[in-house]
């Protein structure tokens, strides 16, 4: 709860000083947030297991669905409003709590119910500007908008729908020491649950399998109920679909010998995310063709996390990740000419056609990747990108690079003069049916560099003798 208090005096400092810039009163005033709702399946009576909204978890920490919460400018204080459940709730679903007890457990200044809120609001009325801050935004991820809160009387009061979202997103982009504590825990848990997929791995199992070891591995060591995205877990050709694990590719190929397998799963805690992938041959060992690709993207791997410190364009992280996967694609015989005429004509976009990687944190793809004066930058790959920001100490990132052989891309390039006389078509045939590699880690900006919060195997002797039920972290006589 620490945490939540600390996330609700930096938006507090941040609205009051977004205010004061803006000649406005930033003392009168009141935020409110309202929480996630319970919703059924379709007309049916299943309720799928909740999840709070992730801008509502990060002032205020409530795992319960149907609440708000309001923080007044002037004082400071914090106020939660619990839904006034029906008798019938402590028969099928437990005791009822009064708001007194969520207000002790939230560690909020006070606690009310829902249909309270119009007369607390009242009461914290100074004048006649005073404005209700309500949360409307878009996330540039997923197009979609953030839902302002509304309860009953709400027309009786000022609103204002632009000056929270941007305030409020770019608080979570800055990750503070207690919220890198979660983020540390939740990718130790995960990174160990890799670690036991590789182990149990085998020629002959199915996909799902593997996704039900990590499931099982983070739920009962971990404590993490939830997962931050749906398993991707790809085999073979599989793997060169980018978001393969949706329900109509449901995880249920039969890995074979030969196979690689790309695992993209992470665990969730307190609503806090993990985003990990490791790629390995399912039988225990590289072939030449898939060392070839594999080094290719850990190289670029270890040269984006090399480079990675304050100051740095996430734009320019891509670009290297890009020119290290096409100088060993080169290197191998499947390209052919001059690596920065490659860049020019954007084909690293063919081999690695997302972005290298993105912010991390509440979401998968966490907020601020785009603030407000800022665009993408409408080239392939590069308008993949979540995030062209320049990079801050205290920002959570991915760095993903990959290396896929996707049907679709390679036809299009082969048929494009401009990218096809780079490509060595006899050369490229041998590794058409690998499907992909990627390798992702979550890395924290530091003042002079960065951590990575990840621990898994990366280097192939690493990951052969993991595969081979090996100690993880490798004993000073194995590594």
């Amino acid at each position: 709860m620490a945490l939540h208090a600390q996330n609700r005096q930096k938006l507090l400092d941040r609205m009051r000083a977004q205010l004061e810039a803006a000649g406005r009163d930033s003392t009168n005033g009141v935020i409110l947030l309202q929480g996630g709702e319970e919703q059924t399946r379709y007309c049916s009576d299943h309720v799928p297991l909740f999840r709070q909204e992730s801008y509502f978890m990060y002032l205020f920490g409530v795992k319960e669905p149907g609440f708000f919460g309001a923080l007044e400018l002037y004082t400071g204080k914090s106020f939660l409003f619990c839904p006034r459940l029906n008798p019938e709730y402590a028969v099928w679903l437990g005791k009822i709590q009064p708001p007194s007890y969520f207000k002790e457990l939230y560690e909020v200044d006070s606690g009310h119910y829902v249909d309270e809120i119009h007369e607390v609001l009242k009461d914290s009325q100074r004048g006649g500007d005073w404005t209700l801050y309500l949360l409307h935004g878009q996330n540039t991820d997923s197009g979609n908008f953030s839902k302002p809160a509304s309860f009953e009387g709400m027309e009786m009061f000022n609103t204002d729908l632009e000056l929270l979202h941007p305030v409020l997103s770019e608080c979570r982009v800055h990750k503070s020491k207690l919220e890198l504590d979660v983020l540390r825990y939740v990718n130790n848990v995960s990174s160990e649950a890799h670690v036991q997929v590789m182990r149990i791995a085998k020629v002959g199992m199915k996909e799902y399998q593997l996704e039900s070891t990590f499931l099982h591995h983070v739920y009962m060591y971990g404590g993490c109920r939830y997962c931050s995205y749906t398993c991707i877990c790809a085999a073979g050709e599989n793997s060169s679909t980018l978001h393969y694990g949706h329900a109509a590719a449901p995880n249920d190929k039969v890995m074979l010998d030969g196979d690689m397998a790309l695992l993209d799963m992470g665990a969730e805690y307190h609503c806090y995310s993990s985003d990990i992938t490791c790629s390995f041959p399912v039988n225990g060992k590289f072939t030449e063709e898939q060392r070839i690709v594999y080094e290719a993207v850990l190289d670029a791997q270890k040269a984006v996390i090399g480079a990675m410190r304050p100051g740095v364009s996430w734009v320019d992280m891509h670009k290297l990740a890009e020119q290290q996967i096409l100088q060993a694609l080169k290197h191998a015989g499947i390209l052919r000419g001059d690596v920065e005429a490659m860049m020019e004509i954007r084909l690293g976009a063919v081999f690695m056609p997302h972005g290298v990687g993105h912010f991390l944190g509440l979401d998968t793809h966490d907020t601020g990747g785009y603030p407000k004066g800022t665009s993408r930058i409408l080239e392939p790959g590069l308008k993949s990108l979540r995030t062209i920001r320049i990079l801050e100490e205290g920002m959570v990132i991915t760095v993903e690079p990959g290396c896929y052989f996707i049907e679709p891309l390679l036809e299009e390039a082969l048929q494009d003069p401009a990218k096809s006389e780079f490509l060595v078509k006899q050369v490229l045939a041998k590794f058409r049916r690998l499907g992909g590699v990627r390798l992702e880690d979550n890395v924290v900006l530091t003042a002079d560099g960065c951590e990575n919060l990840t621990k898994c195997p990366r280097e192939i002797q690493e990951v052969e003798a993991v595969l081979a039920g090996g100690a993880w972290p490798l004993s000073k006589k194995g590594a």
